[in-house]
This record gives structure tokens, C-alpha cells and sequence, in this order.
């Protein structure tokens, strides 16, 4: 596993988070300010199984956990209120390439959580592996904060997206968080 922490990391640095599955691991990148979230992940579904669980409401609100509404074109708008936390996430749809590529804008308006808010970008990529799917997720444009401390919520969507592809009870999102937590340098000192 690695680990490279450092608490005052310099721009562009990037910081490895992995877990001991290497299916599972993860970057999390460091430029000024800013910082992207990326996983890789290999799901055992076809490619047109993983898209709907992506796009459509009804998967979202399970594993998701998200109440969504998309205008399913480039172009379209998105509007969740999504996670545990319910944010309130709207943006526009910048790309729509069913079944490969679907990318959004992820806004957030300012709350006690997000101080700031948060305008980034959602980039979720399939690609055909067999008789399953490739999955990559970057959240890019996050601010350094919010980057440490949403990475590990990440990895348990992503396994809750796993589980109910596979049909199988969801992990739930907090236990799945707090196990995995530790894998992630600095989400300590983000504050």
C-alpha cells in the first residue's frame, strides 16, 4: 500500500491513496488550490448495466443516495440533492455519450460544511472490459478541504455502486467511510 502523506503538500504533488485492494486505489492531486479525486475500478456488469446505475433515478437514490432529476443531453442541467449530507448539487451537462461518458458540473452553494461552496466537475468514463466494465470517476476543481474529506465517502459510493449491481445488500455509506478513512492521508488535518 502507499502512502505518502505530507501535511503541507506543494502544488502539482500527488498523493497516492490506495487501499490494500488494488482495484480499489486512488489518486488524490494537489494543483494550487484545487485538488481531483480519481478512482479506477473494474465492475464485473456490462457497460450498459453500469451507465443506467449511473444516469438513472432510481439507481441513484439507492446506492447514491441521491434524489435526482437529469436533462439526459449535452448540454442538460442535473439537480441532486445527494448523499447523507443532502447537498444540493445543480450544474449543467458537459458531455453526454451514452454509454461511455457522462460529465457535469457539481455546484454547491455555500453551507456550514462548504464554507465556500463548491463549483467542480464530475467526469464518470466506461469502457468495454469483456463481459464487464472499466469504470474511471475524476471529481476535478474541488477545493483542497473538501478534496480530503470527500475521498474516502467516494470509495464507499463506490462500493455501494458495486453492491447494487451485484444485487446484494449496500454497505452502509457511514460504516464504509469510517473503515476506510484511514487509508487516506490528511483527511486528519483537514480542518
Amino acid at each position: 500500500m502507499h502512502r505518502q502523506v505530507s501535511r503541507h503538500a506543494d502544488p502539482g504533488d500527488r498523493v497516492l491513496v490506495t487501499t490494500p485492494h488494488s482495484s480499489r486505489a486512488g489518486t488524490l492531486t494537489f494543483e494550487g488550490d484545487y485538488a481531483t479525486i480519481s478512482f479506477e475500478r473494474r465492475i464485473r456488469h456490462p457497460i450498459q448495466v453500469v451507465w443506467e446505475a449511473l444516469t438513472e433515478s432510481e439507481h441513484l437514490a439507492r446506492w447514491y443516495m441521491t434524489r435526482a432529476h437529469l436533462e439526459a443531453r449535452e448540454g442538460g442541467s442535473i439537480d441532486y440533492w445527494s448523499g447523507p449530507a443532502q447537498y444540493h448539487v445543480t450544474g449543467k451537462i458537459l458531455t453526454w455519450q451514452p454509454p461511455r461518458v457522462f460529465e457535469h458540473e457539481w455546484n454547491v452553494e455555500p453551507r456550514k460544511e462548504l464554507p465556500k461552496g463548491e463549483k467542480s466537475i464530475v467526469r464518470w468514463e466506461l469502457t468495454p472490459d469483456g463481459e464487464g466494465t472499466i469504470l474511471r470517476i475524476t471529481h476535478k476543481r474541488l477545493t483542497r478541504p473538501t478534496a480530503i474529506g470527500f475521498t474516502s465517502g467516494i470509495h464507499a459510493f463506490l462500493d455501494r455502486l458495486e453492491d447494487e449491481l451485484d444485487d446484494v445488500p449496500l454497505v452502509d455509506w457511514r460504516t464504509r467511510v469510517d473503515e476506510v478513512r484511514a487509508n487516506y492521508p490528511g483527511w486528519e488535518a483537514r480542518r
